[in-house]
């Protein structure tokens, strides 16, 4: 408090790290490295706004070059479907690190694409005319008849055209080396050795407000995204009181009351169990004792609703 007026705190600026082995190596290698360490750092929880901007920057560049060279641009819409978030970024990175014929490219790009109608979309991502942009697949004995892009619209040739353009583009203006160069630039940038990183995360990490709320939401969602034996499994151990430690394998062969049935093997802390399913219910089997631990029906288990 200064004078009586507050005293406005700016957000904290994180800085963007790479290692020093990456440093000795190529453009690929550096740029690598700041899509190792930002995948890192999504992985353990840290969100947009706490990391380095100069790194998702570089990040979603080479997102976009990596599918814009595997499909087009094509490819980059199907693998984003949060484009809003994403676009920014790209965008901002390729001004940033002065491609701007690039920038140039993708600005027309999004603007073709955002053109098409619904059909024209769908003709789009399902692989377009299978004309060559450039006409090199193109003959003399091809006609407007048998032509492999017939009744295709105006509009998605042009964003094919633009396709074509984006590989012709890169032989003058490298994203890959403009990027990296980039990288090596930056004021803030952090070097560390490979050792350091996890524990740099790490700490990183550990001055997260909320963390223990952010573990638990993605534990949930993991759940969701899991496979069903593996969600009857959590319900069945949350029932006996156990905590699950890994699912080793299924045996489809397995005796069980003289039938040959599946059976998923997993340990918790307390020693190895078996799932074993029939028509109603799944229950978790003691195997050196046959004893019952727990037993959920197939109606009222929470998995249940998740899979319907």
């Amino acid at each position: 408090m200064t004078n009586g007026e507050p005293t406005i705190q700016s957000a904290p600026s994180y800085p963007t790290v790479l290692t020093t082995e990456s440093l000795k190596g190529g453009n690929e290698d550096v740029v690598d490295a700041n899509v190792n360490v930002v995948n890192a750092m999504f992985e353990e929880l840290l969100e947009a706004d706490e990391i380095s901007p100069t790194a998702l920057r570089s990040y979603y560049v080479d997102f976009y070059l990596t599918q814009a060279l595997a499909g087009g641009f094509a490819q980059y819409v199907f693998t984003v479907p949060e484009r809003e978030d994403v676009d920014p970024y790209v965008r901002e990175g390729l001004a940033a690190m002065g491609a701007n014929a690039h920038l140039d490219l993708f600005n027309r790009t999004v603007a073709a694409f955002g053109a098409l109608t619904d059909t024209d979309v769908d003709t789009y991502l399902d692989g377009g005319s299978g004309w060559a942009a450039d006409g090199d697949d193109a003959t003399e004995d091809d006609t407007a008849e048998d032509a492999p892009g017939d009744g295709v619209s105006d509009a998605v040739r042009r964003i094919e055209e633009l396709d074509g353009e984006f590989e012709s583009l890169l032989e003058t203006e490298d994203i890959a080396a403009l990027n990296a160069a980039w990288l090596r630039g930056q004021e803030d940038l952090l070097v560390l050795a490979e050792d350091d990183l996890d524990a740099h995360i790490a700490g990183r990490v550990a001055r997260v407000p909320d963390l223990a709320e952010r573990q638990a939401a993605a534990a949930e969602e993991a759940l969701l995204d899991a496979p069903e034996f593996e969600q009857i499994i959590r319900e069945l151990c949350d029932i006996a009181g156990h905590t699950l430690e890994r699912i080793t394998m299924g045996d489809p062969n397995h005796e069980h009351n003289g039938e040959t049935t599946l059976a998923w093997h997993f340990t918790t802390e307390q020693g190895e169990f078996l799932m074993l399913e029939d028509d109603e219910e799944a229950f978790m089997l003691n195997p050196r004792t046959q004893e019952i631990l727990a037993a959920v029906e197939f109606e009222e288990a929470d998995f249940a609703e998740a899979g319907a």
